[in-house]
């Protein structure tokens, strides 16, 4: 008797068990919840001939953007390749194949192939959205999801996750509205969206609606954190409104509770901690020796070199711990990158080495050398990954930059770009403030 997943789509070399198991990480690998790790693992114990279990297993992997990932992707690969597997699960294994050999856009355009033929893989979506999230790529986070949609329906399992992804994909596009209408539809029909909670998330930073940002967070956070491994994310987004506002004890009793207090070496949290704390120090905002902790997690990604996004997130805790000795070798990876022939020497060229550069200038108070360095790259800045709320901490540093420098028709201009963005915020009124006084003194 053949199997198959929940959408129909055959699997190949399982039992009824394996595949229960493999659904089980699924379902936690859309909401982001528990440990479908675990679950592929026990899926593949039960059943090693499980194609698409591999084929999860590296995946899971490899998206971690963790240094040992990718050898666990490889020997996942490796697993599978001989076995008998469809031309669906032939086309995960290429593309697996092609992002473990560092060409991140091939193993998304393999991706896209697959859902074109199968809009109801819900693995192939999901993996290529957060693929498109790695590479910047908004307008295929919007419509990845969309050209798949059509073939979904409320009833079935799963929806809640296109709806989500697709509300994220909108948002970055800049589609506010229709963005916040799916998220908040993404939440209804499951609670326990992680990823949907943070899309209308982004809606509220775009539009500098803190304190409904406040409220949309804090209304039913035990959902979207308990036993979630996209908690500290969203818990740095909450901690974002607050900072808007000028609430900064408030920040740090969120940064010294469930956003480090934990002191995670997973680095989807040590961006978050990093990030945090940049946009604290370019307040004048003491930190106390928090840099530290965050920088001892960093320390064994230092000559990694595989992804220029987390690269310069581990250069922000180096600086801000003193550690020249880690910059050094962080910068020497950045150059081996950068030599390489994969899609990271590309991300690195174009914005992560001269991004790096530019902090470590700031840093320095070479503050004119951060501004000549972060104006090419602040329009392309898309192209080393993240989301535009992620990114700009990089026009945040322009702007402090140029306030410090006293270039003060810059920053007037800088300036002038947030507030018609973020007209009522306190934060960017503040910087506002601050450029005109410093176009004051220059008349």
């Amino acid at each position: 008797m053949s199997m198959k997943d929940e959408w129909g789509n055959a699997l190949s070399g399982t039992d009824a068990t394996a595949r229960d198991l493999f659904g089980q990480a699924l379902q936690q690998f859309r909401c982001y919840r528990g440990d479908p790790v675990a679950a592929a693992d026990a899926a593949l114990q039960a059943s090693p001939d499980f194609v698409m279990a591999h084929a999860l297993r590296a995946w899971l992997h490899v998206l971690s953007t963790e240094p040992g990932g990718m050898d666990v992707a490889r020997e996942a690969l490796e697993a599978a390749l001989p076995l008998r597997a469809t031309e669906r699960e032939r086309g995960h294994l290429a593309a697996i194949g092609r992002l473990v050999a560092g060409d991140w856009r091939g193993a998304g355009r393999c991706l896209e192939d697959i859902s074109a033929e199968h809009p109801q893989d819900m693995l192939a979506l999901q993996v290529g959205h957060q693929i498109d999230f790695f590479t910047g790529d908004s307008r295929m986070l919007r419509d990845r999801i969309a050209r798949a949609l059509p073939r979904w329906s409320e009833g079935m399992p799963g929806y809640h996750a296109m709806l989500g992804m697709h509300a994220f994909g909108l948002e970055e596009t800049g589609l506010y509205g229709r963005a916040e209408t799916a998220g908040r539809r993404a939440i209804e029909l499951e609670p326990l969206d992680g990823w949907a909670q943070h899309a209308v998330a982004h809606v509220l930073e775009m539009q500098g609606r803190e304190r409904e940002g406040i409220a949309w967070m804090r209304a039913n956070p035990d959902a979207w954190s308990k036993d979630s491994f996209f908690a500290v994310h969203n818990w740095w987004h909450l901690a974002l409104y607050h900072l808007d506002l000028g609430e900064v004890e408030e920040v740090f009793r969120l940064f010294d509770g469930p956003i480090y207090g934990h002191r995670s070496n997973i680095a989807i949290d040590m961006v978050d901690a990093s990030a945090m704390l940049w946009r604290l120090h370019l307040r004048n905002i003491p930190v106390g020796d928090r840099w530290e902790a965050v920088a001892d997690a960093w320390e064994p990604f230092a000559t990694a070199g595989i992804y220029a996004f987390n690269d310069l997130h581990a250069a922000m805790a180096f600086i801000g711990a003193g550690r020249d000795g880690a910059v050094r070798e962080l910068l020497r990876a950045q150059e081996r990158a950068m030599a390489g022939t994969g899609d990271n020497a590309v991300f690195t060229r174009e914005v992560g080495s001269p991004a790096t550069r530019a902090l470590l200038a700031f840093a320095r108070e070479d503050y004119a050398a951060a501004v000549d360095l972060l104006r090419p790259i602040r329009n392309i800045a898309h192209r080393f990954g993240g989301s535009h709320a992620q990114r700009d901490l990089l026009d945040l540093t322009l702007v402090e930059a140029a306030l410090r420098d006293g270039q003060a028709s810059l920053a007037a201009a800088l300036t002038a770009e947030r507030l018609d963005l973020k007209p009522h915020t306190p934060s960017v009124l503040h910087l506002a403030q601050r450029a005109q006084t410093g176009l004051a003194k220059a008349a």
